[in-house]
């Protein structure tokens, strides 16, 4: 079974922005980013989603990809 990975240190390091940073535009706190960020949650909200995606100018499939094979 294939499994869904999270790039979102990928795309930060790509936008040059910090957990603090994205955390403080987002209105998220830092745990839960950096949970986000090393993959360690198993849901995400569409509101949350969406707004990391404006607060780093990307789209959701930026964020998100799809391991056929379940390895990262």
């Amino acid at each position: 079974m294939g499994q869904i990975i999270l790039r979102l240190d990928r795309v930060m390091a790509d936008r040059k922005m910090s957990l603090n940073e994205l955390a403080e535009k987002v209105g998220v706190s830092n745990v839960n980013l950096s949970k986000m960020k090393n993959g360690k949650i198993s849901a995400i909200r569409f509101s949350t989603l969406e707004a990391v995606c404006e607060a780093l100018n990307c789209q959701p499939g930026d964020l998100l990809e799809y391991n056929e094979e379940g390895e990262s």
